[in-house]
């Protein structure tokens, strides 16, 4: 479906308005200032590209959950100010409480092709992303009827039906921006017709969260890594004491059931050898580096030790495509962070095609300094999990095909 889905290049936008879902979900400061602007930068290709064709450009996106109520600590308005700064040009900025109304009406009657306008936070309407597709609809026709043609280029929320990624597809034509292209492609190529060895990385805490991408990853890779929370689930599920450590117990048979299945079809699933162990969850805790199939009865592993990112590392030098999502440890503690560390300087120097699955893996190779060095930082974790499970993304779905 997403081979077949029209982008901005296969629509003429001169003397159109343009209505572009951006995803401008950003982290701000108590202060408003914007801390990661990552998926302002990531919006940037397609607001250019449809200013540059003549198009007038209307700019929608949430930020934060502010459940219905305008709420003004969640308001786009520093999105405004620093979208100015990066395009270098005015944005006209519609700070109304409903996000829609007769002054916001008329700002965009007085738009001159290429000048653009943000409307204010989405989900300032209930309406936005109500569960009832009845109750969503009509504010879907109003944001339609600003525009003439629906542009989605907000990844990270394309894997919701709201009336802003989805609804808005209804009722005028729809094409996909290059941020969405883009994505699509990389995770699409990886699962698809990846360069092989194929090495998936996972992490995080619970299996249960991951059980459906790792029985998708288990159909495509060569090699799976397990690290982060998860791993001591895994390794209980092979009868090794894991003291203190984070046990998914309601994960311990889809565990030994994925183990399984690994073996079946022939794909190499990694555990940690040994990892950094602590009495307490806490940076300053002391820690020894001890075998993962042994870890003390009053410590909990935190992260994942030398051994273990050597080999990791080993594997990821041997590949022709890598994917991770999660980290490898509690690696917002400086103390815990050397696996998550390792894992994403090995992608960096790794000459495979390099995707960064979203989320907290996206944010620790912004934090290391890394991300540029990877062929493809996503900007979506949860959407990502789903493409990679198979899912349908309602915002890639509702789109005009070629």
């Amino acid at each position: 479906m997403a081979e077949t889905a029209k982008t901005i290049r296969d629509f003429d936008f001169t003397g159109k308005t343009a209505l572009v879902r951006c995803d401008f979900n950003v982290p701000l400061d108590p202060e408003g200032n914007i801390t990661d602007d990552r998926r302002i930068e990531g919006a940037l290709p397609t607001i250019r590209y449809l200013t540059e064709h003549g198009a007038k450009v209307i700019l929608m996106s949430h930020l934060g959950r502010p459940k219905g109520e305008a709420k003004p600590e969640f308001s786009l308005a520093p999105v405004a100010r620093d979208l100015e700064e990066k395009l270098g040009q005015p944005i006209v900025f519609a700070p109304s409480q409903t996000v829609i109304d007769d002054a916001v009406k008329a700002q965009v009657s007085a738009l001159k092709p290429g000048g653009i306008l943000l409307l204010e936070n989405t989900r300032f309407r209930k309406e936005e992303d109500d569960k009832d597709l009845s109750i969503q609809r009509p504010f879907a026709e109003e944001l339609a009827s600003l525009a003439g043609v629906f542009v989605n280029d907000a990844f990270g929320t394309a894997h919701r039906h709201h009336a802003s990624t989805a609804g808005v597809a209804d009722y005028i034509p729809a094409v996909m921006g290059f941020l969405i292209e883009k994505e699509l492609k990389y995770l699409g190529d990886a699962l698809d017709d990846p360069k092989r060895p194929f090495v998936a990385i996972l992490g995080g805490a619970k299996v249960a969260d991951k059980i459906q991408v790792i029985d998708a990853l288990l159909r495509k890779a060569d090699t799976l890594l397990i690290g982060g929370g998860m791993a001591y689930t895994f390794l209980k599920a092979e009868g090794y004491e894991i003291g203190k450590s984070l046990l998914d117990a309601e994960g311990l048979d889809l565990a030994r059931g994925l183990i399984e299945k690994a073996k079946e079809k022939g794909v190499s699933l990694l555990l940690p050898a040994d990892v950094k162990a602590a009495a307490a969850f806490d940076n300053d805790a002391p820690a020894e580096i001890v075998k993962a199939t042994a870890i003390p009865a009053d410590a909990q592993g935190l992260d994942i030790g030398p051994e273990t990112m050597k080999l990791f590392a080993a594997e990821i030098a041997k590949a022709g495509t890598v994917l991770w999502n999660g980290p490898m440890g509690v690696f917002e503690m400086p103390n815990f962070a050397a696996g998550t560390i390792a894992v994403a300087e090995a992608m960096a120097s790794s000459k495979a095609v390099t995707i960064i699955g979203g989320g907290d893996s996206a944010a620790a190779v912004e934090q290391f300094g890394l991300a540029d060095k990877m062929s493809h930082v996503s900007t979506g974790g949860g959407a990502s999990l789903e493409f990679i499970e198979g899912q349908v993304l309602p915002g890639v779905a509702c789109l005009d095909k070629n």
